[in-house]
């Protein structure tokens, strides 16, 4: 089984809703941990075996996978294939910091986008921009509808009501 696979099943393994509230409580304080360090050290791309970057945020591999999981849109290489990832799998977290802030707005994960940490990587202003953008995505412009009166768009000079509208 791999690591994905064992940290989909500890995740859901979770029987009452104590236990459940208390796993995913404990993992979002990790994960604020981690990202703490990384927002800190914005510079460093931690790389190396999965299992000695999951050691250097004081995480065991399994939950270092869910951590990835959830990180995993915000690389500047693009998405790592979680299910093939090993132990001994190769990793590097080189972040597009733009991408991450936006996506934490996306999960809704106000302790992370709110980290005081953020403010040496990104200006108040930027953030601020980064916020707009995220929003700015999350509206549906509908596309214009044509009007009885109108010419019809498939090119045939006729109003759209003597064409296609009827």
């Amino acid at each position: 089984m791999s690591l994905y696979e064992t940290w989909q099943q500890v995740a859901q393994s979770q029987q009452t809703r104590e236990a459940y509230d208390a796993f995913w409580n404990t993992y979002f304080e990790a994960e604020k941990q981690n990202y703490k360090k990384i927002l800190a050290n914005h510079e460093t791309v931690f790389s190396g075996k999965l299992s000695e970057v999951a050691q250097q945020f004081d995480m065991d591999p399994v939950t270092f996978t869910g951590f990835l999981d959830g990180a995993n849109t915000s690389f500047k290489n693009g998405e790592l294939d979680l299910e093939s990832l090993t132990e001994d799998s190769e990793i590097a977290l080189d972040f597009d910091f733009d991408r991450l802030y936006i996506n934490m707005h996306n999960a809704k994960a106000d302790w992370l986008f709110d980290l005081p940490e953020w403010e040496n990587v990104r200006t108040a202003e930027q953030r601020k921009e980064l916020t707009k953008r995220y929003r700015a995505e999350k509206i549906y412009v509908a596309p214009p509808t044509v009007g009885r009166n109108d010419p019809c768009p498939c090119g045939s000079g006729k109003k759209y009501k003597k064409c296609c509208g009827k």
